[in-house]
């Protein structure tokens, strides 16, 4: 208490270019020490204003028909919306962000919102999910329901019983959990359960084609690896085929081929949700410490994205 007493003292009667000085030091200290390399540079992926940067492909339709406004921005947010439907069929629908990652963190805010729309399956109730490690929108069948990749699933609780989020389904892919490789089409986390129409914190962080983690209100609920192509397309009993994929037969040729990198996608699948906050931080890039857009967090190399300062 006598330390604290007479330091105080000394700060009070320190003249105003003395504390000045002082307080420069402090900023000049506290600014080496958050070094340009270390600070993380997040991106939005959605400007609050329109789709720009997206494509969108609905079952049944081309590239970016938005077949009764499935998708629109209201509020500063992307809405799955069902209002124009008089009844679901097979509209099954995704929103691509158009540009491809492999190693990266995404994270994002998610809310279900209101009563699926007539004609969808009760299963299909309160749930969507985002896609990882996809193929591109224009790459689809005209009728496909569902794009390769791996799919964040998000499910919002019924009000009875425990309903995970942040699970994995696999359309076309299989991954390992364990270190053993896991067929089911779709794979439990371990999230708790959230009911009503909150919004809930979403993050995944994507390694390539080794690791991937399903994170929920900031907890890991799920970790795999390995992702690969295959495993039929919905489970080994529904192929391409039976999916209308594009190029069915090309697929079948790369089974098990390891999925290290694609687009990522928004899904429609007959009740309305919210997404906002949709956030990237891209971890590949330049990793030579010399360059001035060195990034210290990269785990994967891209040095001919590398510039350097003029000499």
């Amino acid at each position: 208490m006598a330390y604290q007493m007479v330091l105080s003292t000394k700060i009070f009667s320190m003249n105003r270019k003395t504390f000045l000085l002082l307080l420069a030091s402090l900023i000049s200290i506290t600014t080496q020490a958050q070094k340009p390399a270390d600070k993380e540079e997040w991106e939005s992926l959605f400007n609050g204003k329109d789709l720009t940067g997206w494509d969108i492909k609905i079952a049944g339709h081309k590239v970016n028909d938005n077949h009764k406004n499935t998708f629109l921005v209201e509020d500063n947010m992307i809405r799955v919306n069902y209002k124009e439907y008089d009844k679901f069929t097979t509209e099954y629908g995704h929103m691509y962000y158009n540009k491809p990652y492999s190693h990266y963190k995404i994270r994002l805010q998610y809310r279900f919102t209101g009563n699926q729309v007539p004609g969808g399956a009760s299963w299909n109730v309160r749930n969507s999910g985002i896609m990882l490690h996809s193929q591109s929108a224009a790459s689809l069948g005209i009728d496909q329901d569902f794009p390769i990749s791996l799919e964040m699933q998000y499910l919002g609780g019924l009000n009875a019983g425990e309903r995970n989020t942040g699970n994995l389904c696999t359309p076309g892919t299989i991954v390992d959990i364990n270190g053993k490789l896991d067929e089911a089409h779709c794979i439990n986390s371990s999230s708790k359960t959230y009911n009503g129409d909150q919004w809930v914190d979403a993050e995944a962080i994507v390694l390539g084609d080794s690791i991937i983690y399903h994170m929920i209100g900031g907890d890991t609920v799920l970790v795999y690896t390995n992702p690969r192509i295959g495993g039929g397309y919905v489970g080994k009993n529904h192929t391409f085929a039976d999916g209308k994929v594009a190029d069915e037969a090309e697929w079948r040729k790369r089974d098990g081929t390891k999925l290290g990198s694609g687009y990522i996608a928004l899904q429609a699948e007959s009740h309305p949700i919210d997404f906002r906050n949709i956030q990237l931080l891209n971890l590949k890039g330049c990793m030579d410490p010399k360059a001035t857009n060195y990034k210290s967090y990269y785990v994967a190399a891209d040095n001919s994205a590398c510039t350097y300062k003029k000499k």
